[in-house]
């Protein structure tokens, strides 16, 4: 099943219409109700939009419609509820975009402070092997170099070849002579 081929966007679109269509009908009901609401405002906008509406449609025709006539204030309740209505399904599906663009914002700046976090605890551990490496520096240099050492042994040899060589005033040890083995009794 695919699921980037669907059309998620009209999806949601659709859920959040669905989901706000109660509310816009209880504000289109109020508005139908309240003089005051319908007075101040619904018609005004309703109005408003008849006349943008006319004057497109007429110059669209090519005719020059200088005064719209407007709308009887019925069919103005009617039109300034319903663009209510949608006014409000419009603001809620804004809302959710909103809310979801702060949610989607909000997770990034938590996962860039895991990074920092991360990050940092990567250069404390970098500073600790930097340190470790300089203490292993001068560990090295402190020791003797592998010349020392030659040269050591080398006096080492030359005291050991001293020593066993003849000297006049010692007294010599005289070899063993070494033992012939003695024939076994016959039987």
């Amino acid at each position: 099943m695919v699921v980037g081929a669907f059309p998620m966007a009209k999806l949601l679109y659709l859920g959040i219409r669905q989901i706000s269509k109660p509310l816009a009908n209880r504000i289109k009901a109020g508005a139908r109700r309240s003089e005051f609401f319908k007075t101040y405002v619904c018609l005004p906008p309703a109005q408003l939009y008849h006349w943008a509406e006319m004057r497109a449609k007429m110059r669209l025709l090519g005719f020059d419609a200088q005064a719209v006539k407007p709308l009887n204030e019925e069919a103005a309740a009617e039109l300034g509820a319903e663009l209510l209505g949608e006014a409000t399904v419009f603001a809620v599906a804004g809302g959710c975009l909103l809310l979801e663009y702060w949610r989607q914002k909000a997770q990034q700046r938590r996962k860039e402070r895991r990074q920092d976090v991360a990050w940092g605890e990567m250069l404390d551990e970098v500073e600790q092997l930097a340190l470790a490496l300089e203490a292993l520096q001068a560990q090295v240099q402190a020791a003797p170099k592998q010349s020392a050492l030659e040269e050591l042994r080398a006096e080492i040899q030359d005291l050991r070849a001293h020593m066993c060589t003849d000297d006049p005033d010692a007294p010599k040890a005289e070899p063993k002579p070494e033992e012939e083995p003695t024939p076994e009794p016959e039987d």
